[in-house]
């Protein structure tokens, strides 16, 4: 047993002369790290969007966001202050809200949503578009004149 184990340990400094002989390492190619990096970069920021894009279409929330309060309506009315309605429980609270400060205004019982009125320029702008169309020579062409 003694004599394996002093081969071995003999043999040591040879192995690794015929291993330093053997091949040189290979070099390393700076375009190909540059690259890796880069397609580990993208695949990273696909990875963000993607997780975004789930919890956008299942509606996942901000922890400890709760259904007690909703914002109901909110509109502004200077360059850093709002109004909002809010709907805590069965009232609505009107609150005035600006840089630093939030001050309740009044509160109202519970109403019920309005559905929000489709701009009334969808209706104008296709008759518009339809006289554009009249006017123009394709749609002449398309008349027969």
């Amino acid at each position: 047993m003694k004599r394996v184990a002093a081969s071995v340990v003999s043999g040591l400094p040879l192995l690794a002369h015929a291993a330093d002989s053997a091949a040189p390492a290979a070099a390393v190619s700076t375009a190909g790290s540059l690259l890796q990096v880069f397609i580990g970069l993208v695949a990273v920021l696909f990875l963000i969007a993607a997780t975004a894009w789930v919890a956008k279409r299942f509606g996942v929330t901000r922890g400890g966001a709760s259904n007690v309060l909703q914002v109901i309506s909110s509109v502004s009315v200077g360059a850093r202050e709002r109004v909002v309605v809010v709907e805590v429980g069965e009232s609505w609270l009107v609150v005035g809200v600006a840089s630093g400060s939030v001050n309740g205004l009044m509160t109202l019982p519970r109403g019920e949503r309005q559905p929000t009125p489709l701009p009334a320029f969808n209706a104008s702008f296709a008759a518009g578009l339809q006289q554009l169309i009249e006017k123009s020579p394709l749609g002449d062409k398309r008349r027969g004149k």
